[in-house]
């Protein structure tokens, strides 16, 4: 898959932000002396630990070198490395706080990642997780459907594949309460106003849409982008106001690990 576009992700900040925000305030925690960001992204996550936890050393990781370079000119406080999550370990002392927004529903094998992840911590830190649960949303729906047709399903390939099937709340907690001295879980559905279906279109370009339109060539990749806003013009009706709703569901765990 081609490198992320920050451009094209920020778009969308204050609403992508959003969730971030919400899931820190669960964060039971006054003060911490070392966080990462997994996954930071342009840094707008990160922001938030910086803001809330001054005087912390705070450590953004992403996969992506643009990512990377996008933070650091953001956040030149804060400390940024080119890291792959499913491998990511601390460098030294154990972190009081792990967080992950929006960033291990790219991740496999979350059965072994997030005991992984809660054992990283100091005794008392606190694992932070938000992922989108839209997978059976018509945005991501459609995007599988349209791969299914026969002009784009060869050079897309397995589809089924391109993101990790999350556990569900109970799954999630079934994986962590035997491991931590609490979990606390909720599941979000989001309602963000876009201007039309073409907006819709440009929030899941910049993630979810990403695997299935890199394997493209461009007059393939513009057929299906066509197709797929067509199927989303549909799904998505105008509102009273002209506007088109998007309901974005997200899942949330504050998981705390034993002092």
């Amino acid at each position: 898959m081609a490198d992320w576009n920050p451009a094209l992700y920020s778009r969308f900040e204050e609403e992508r932000t959003r969730p971030a925000h919400d899931l820190l305030a669960r964060v039971p925690l006054p003060s911490v002396a070392l966080a990462y960001d997994l996954g930071c992204g342009p840094g707008n996550s990160t922001e938030l630990l910086v803001e809330r936890f001054p005087g912390a050393d705070v450590v953004g990781t992403d996969n992506s070198p643009a990512m990377i370079d996008t933070a650091r000119q953001r956040l030149p406080q804060a400390r940024f490395v080119l890291s792959d999550i499913a491998g990511w370990r601390p460098e030294g002392a154990a972190p009081q706080l792990i967080y992950a927004n929006a960033s291990l529903q790219w991740v496999p094998a979350h059965e072994k990642l997030l005991p992984q992840l809660l054992d990283a911590l100091a005794p008392g830190g606190v694992l932070a997780i938000q992922m989108p649960d839209n997978r059976d949303e018509p945005t991501h729906r459609l995007m599988r459907e349209v791969a299914a047709l026969p002009e784009f399903a060869e050079a897309i390939g397995d589809y089924t594949r391109l993101r990790t099937e999350l556990l569900g709340l109970n799954g999630y907690y079934d994986l962590l309460a035997p491991r931590a001295a609490s979990v606390d879980l909720w599941r979000t559905a989001y309602q963000h106003p876009l201007a039309s279906a073409r907006a819709i279109v440009d929030w899941v370009s910049g993630t979810g849409l990403r695997p299935f339109v890199d394997p493209l060539s461009p007059q393939l990749r513009a057929r299906y982008l066509a197709e797929y806003e067509r199927r989303i013009d549909a799904a998505y009706p105008a509102r009273a106001d002209g506007r088109r709703l998007l309901a974005f569901p997200r899942l949330f765990i504050v998981a705390r690990k034993t002092a």
